[in-house]
């Protein structure tokens, strides 16, 4: 049966249904080698290759594998002069899908069923119950709730059964199954918790079974309690702490075969949501493609040893005393970051370190803009320090850029002469906080005075991995910087090979604007925020400081700075209203650039609804001046141009900024009372977006030509 697994694995990954003995017999065991390290039932190998699978090599087994061929005549076919094997033809004329599921849900039992008799029986019969549920439940929720069979099955049977398998503690652990409070519930759940960490499934840690509410799949879990949690913190907090709790406790177990990503399909409504955020790790089992009874029980001793271990971990003084450490609220954390560059002596504008954070959140690509010395460097690497990423543990790197950079290799690295690769310092960096100890710690890159050379050139590479992001496993991945086939040492190839932008790096790019310097592209703008430097106050001091000792640093978790939204789809559905607000907004402003062809397309739109929600969710700044920061910084660089149509364009987006209407007829022929009183801005709608637009205004009167940069 294990020999008819392996020719099916391989007939649906290569398409084919004539294999070369060799790949078979290598699948076959790998097969045999999978159930020994999972602790299912094998049969030993002869003694004269070893004691165990995992020591054996393919070509020992050839002998060995005759044996089950010969079992099989009946439905395979092994020709020895072309050294295949295949089914017979009467089977290959009638394959399906349908028949190749049977055929696997046969050798499954029969599996099943031989090592049933070479041992005492399992009495659980995790397999049937779940097929039981699955198959019955959609069902049974048409029919009365009370007394139901399959609410006894869930809520007794299932949980009994499970307390007799050898591996449960049956004084710690307290089992419970759920189909609802008098009505049938949308997925029904199984839990198993241990009463030294919780004994109900609104709070702490326990393992859950959760069906999905179509009983396509069920999950095995390891999970957190989500109600008390939203109850004290409100739901945008709660998932907050439930994501970065679920980041900690999987650096602290193996847990090792199961996903960690929130790829979890309960619901089609927003109740999903709760699970994914609050899953720690989790098997996911198809209805028409439940495995073995003995790998569900596998994989349930799997969960169980784990969650002991991190029981375990929390009853010890040191690791009780991390995890009861609350993280600070992203509120709390960024008056701490001011609270440190304030102490260091130095101080912004307003709001800047709030909009810093919220760029870096929506993005991790941020260009800060402005004269030589107004502390866009200084910035950078006193934000980095104040969260924990200081030069001397390497996480904040300064890159200086040269004028004579023209392609990517002098960011991330060359093959010289003899083909031995030469790493950029990028990726170095990037090797570093890919590593598995460095991924939940911040890692900042500081590309200083970055357009001394032209960035589309030496950037291009990073710019288009930028979008090819997703979620894999619980972190966000790239398509690769660099190739492992590009590399030629083996060497190289471990070290460097599919080396991707890992979600821990945060690129920040600094720039002057002045004939020395290039102009952006609309390609670089779309994708970043760019914050500008350049409104100069010379007569601000630094505060004096009662407080002693040296500023304080607040180590934090990567969770703090990492997006969490990719794409639009991933907040729409709880966020609809608001969405759609700041997107009116859009449509009424892209209109207007429109008539000189400077619109916008759903990348910015993306990015502008991201950062506004999660500036309403940390409640940082409001709302409308995060609006006019996100018109100030991803709109307005985009504008340019000497026409009339260009000045039209910008009365109109005058009009958007101060929220009134505006003579045009006659600000068309002289714009300069809009530009001659500079505190006639503070009452407007928008007003650091109305104080550029009449910046940008006085200098197309003035020079007959505008742009966002100064110069």
């Amino acid at each position: 049966m294990v020999l008819i697994l392996a020719l099916l694995d391989l007939f649906g990954e290569l398409k084919q249904h004539e294999l070369s003995i060799t790949l078979v017999r290598a699948r076959f065991l790998k097969l045999l080698q999978a159930r020994e390290s999972q602790q299912l039932p094998v049969d030993p190998p002869p003694e004269s290759v070893g004691q165990r699978w995992g020591t054996v090599q393919g070509f020992q087994i050839n002998s060995l594998m005759q044996t089950p061929i010969k079992a099989l005549s009946s439905v395979l076919i092994f020709d020895s002069g072309e050294q295949t094997l295949r089914f017979t033809d009467e089977l290959r004329d009638q394959w399906s899908e349908q028949l190749a599921s049977e055929l696997r849900e046969y050798a499954i039992r029969e599996l099943d069923s031989y090592y049933e008799q070479q041992r005492p029986p399992v009495r659980t019969s995790l397999r049937e119950y779940l097929t039981q549920v699955m198959s019955g439940y959609v069902e049974a929720k048409r029919e009365p709730f009370t007394n139901h069979p399959l609410g006894t099955l869930i809520r007794r049977t299932i949980p009994q059964e499970i307390h007799k398998l050898p591996f449960i503690n049956q004084s710690r652990m307290r089992i419970q199954g759920s189909v609802g409070m008098g009505n049938w519930a949308t997925v029904p759940w199984i839990a198993i918790m241990d009463r030294s960490n919780t004994e109900t499934t609104q709070r702490g840690e326990y393992i859950v079974y959760l069906f999905a509410h179509d009983m396509s799949a069920v999950y095995l879990t390891l999970a957190q309690g989500v109600t008390v949690p939203t109850k004290e913190m409100g739901r945008p907090g709660a998932y907050q702490y439930l994501r970065q709790k679920a980041e900690q406790i999987q650096t602290l177990l193996p847990l090792e075969g199961m996903y960690k990503d929130q790829n979890i399909q309960l619901t089609a409504s927003g109740l999903g949501q709760d699970y994914q955020v609050s899953t720690v790790a989790y098997y996911r089992y198809d209805r028409d493609q439940l495995p073995s009874n003995e790998q569900l029980i596998a994989d349930l001793r799997n969960v169980v040893e784990n969650y002991t271990q991190y029981v375990e971990i929390q009853a010890s003084n040191e690791q009780k005393e991390l995890l009861a450490v609350e993280p600070l609220s992203v509120p709390d954390q960024v008056r701490a970051i001011q609270t440190y560059i304030r102490r260091k002596g130095f101080a912004y504008p307003n709001h800047l370190i709030e909009n810093f954070y919220l760029c870096l959140k929506t993005k991790p690509f941020v260009i800060l803009a402005g004269v030589s010395g107004t502390g866009k460097t200084k910035l950078v690497k006193l934000f980095a320090e104040a969260i924990g990423a200081t030069s001397a543990n390497r996480q904040f790197t300064l890159i200086p850029v040269r004028p004579d950079w023209s392609d990517p290799s002098d960011l991330l690295g060359y093959k010289d002469l003899s083909g031995a690769f030469r790493p950029g310092k990028l990726t170095e960096v990037l090797v570093e906080a890919s590593l598995p100890e460095n991924q939940n710690k911040p890692y900042f890159i500081c590309l200083d005075e970055m357009n001394l050379a032209r960035v589309e050139h030496y950037f291009s590479d990073l710019l288009s991995v930028l979008e090819t992001k997703e979620w894999q496993e619980g972190r966000i991945v790239t398509m690769p910087l660099l190739h492992r086939d590009s590399l030629t040492s083996e060497e190289d190839r471990q070290r460097y090979g599919n080396l991707h932008l890992p979600d821990n790096v945060y690129l920040i790019g600094t720039v002057n604007m002045d004939e020395t310097t290039h102009p952006f592209s609309k390609k670089v703008l779309d994708r970043a925020n760019t914050i500008e430097f350049n409104y100069i106050h010379l007569g601000q001091y630094p505060e004096d400081e009662e407080e002693e000792g040296a500023p304080e640093i607040t180590a934090v978790a990567n969770s703090f700075l990492r997006s969490e939204y990719l794409q639009l789809v991933d907040v729409y559905r709880d966020n609809r209203e608001f969405i759609q607000e700041t997107t009116d907004k859009l449509v009424k402003i892209n209109g207007i650039l429109e008539d000189i062809h400077a619109h916008v397309g759903f990348r910015i739109r993306d990015a502008v609804c991201f950062y506004m929600l999660y500036n309403v969710r940390f409640e940082l700044v409001d709302s409308a001046v995060a609006f006019d920061l996100q018109l100030l910084q991803k709109i307005l660089p985009r504008v340019q141009g000497s026409s009339s149509a260009v000045k039209r364009m910008l009365l109109k987006l005058m009009e958007e900024a101060l929220g009134r209407r505006l003579a045009m007829q006659e600000l068309m022929e002289d714009a300069s009372e809009l530009y001659q009183n500079g505190s006639a801005y503070d009452e407007a709608k928008y007003p650091q977006s109305a104080k550029k637009i009449a910046f940008m205004l006085r200098r197309l009167e003035d020079d007959g030509f505008t742009s966002y940069w100064l110069s």
